[in-house]
Parts: structure tokens; sequence; C-alpha cells
């Protein structure tokens, strides 16, 4: 991800049940993002219950050799047993083919 202080690797988990892509706050803080800041809120519905969560666009954002331009994501505090940065949602999917070859383990996208 690139934000205005310069980019990063943000550590996604491809969830296709996941609507939205979601960052979690310590991800997009030291890219130079406030999500405080951000007046725009989305409701999500996450395992604990509906919550709003800020949303932010992403100056530029690349994941499995696509890239993306003023790509919207929303922030939310991930949980600190995650071992991931946050979810890449079928919003970043909209017009291509996602192909998962699980004899493979491989991921593509199209």
């Amino acid at each position: 991800m690139w934000g205005p202080a310069g980019r990063g690797v943000v550590r996604l988990a491809l969830d296709t049940g996941a609507t939205r892509t979601v960052v979690g706050w310590s991800s997009l803080v030291p890219l130079g993002y406030d999500p405080a800041a951000t007046q725009e809120r989305v409701q999500i519905t996450t395992g604990s219950g509906v919550e709003y969560a800020p949303k932010i666009t992403i100056g530029q954002m690349a994941a499995l050799g696509q890239t993306r331009q003023g790509f919207p994501v929303l922030c939310h505090t991930m949980p600190p047993s995650a071992t991931v940065d946050g979810v890449l949602g079928l919003d970043f999917f909209q017009g291509t083919r996602l192909v998962t070859d699980f004899r493979e383990g491989v991921v593509t996208l199209e």
C-alpha cells in the first residue's frame, strides 16, 4: 500500500466472505492516514456485532499482481491474536476472475 507518508507491506487474508476490504488502524497510521479524522463511516457487521468503521481512500494498493488507484478501504481494529493486518474483500476482485487452485496451492487473479 502507498500513502501520504510512503509505502508499506500490509498482510491481508483473502476473504471471499467479506464484501469490503478492511485494514487495521496500526497498518494505516504509519502510511500517513488518520482514520480518527475521517468523516465518512460505514456500517459493518462483525463477529461481535454491528459497528461503524472509517472509510479511507488508499492512494495505491497492489495485491495478487493487480494494482488499484484510489481504492477505498474500511479501517477497523484487528484482534491482538490476528496474524494478518486485515482482509482483502470481494470489492478488490470486481471485474476480475479469481482462481483458487487447492491442488497446487495457488491463487491467481486475472
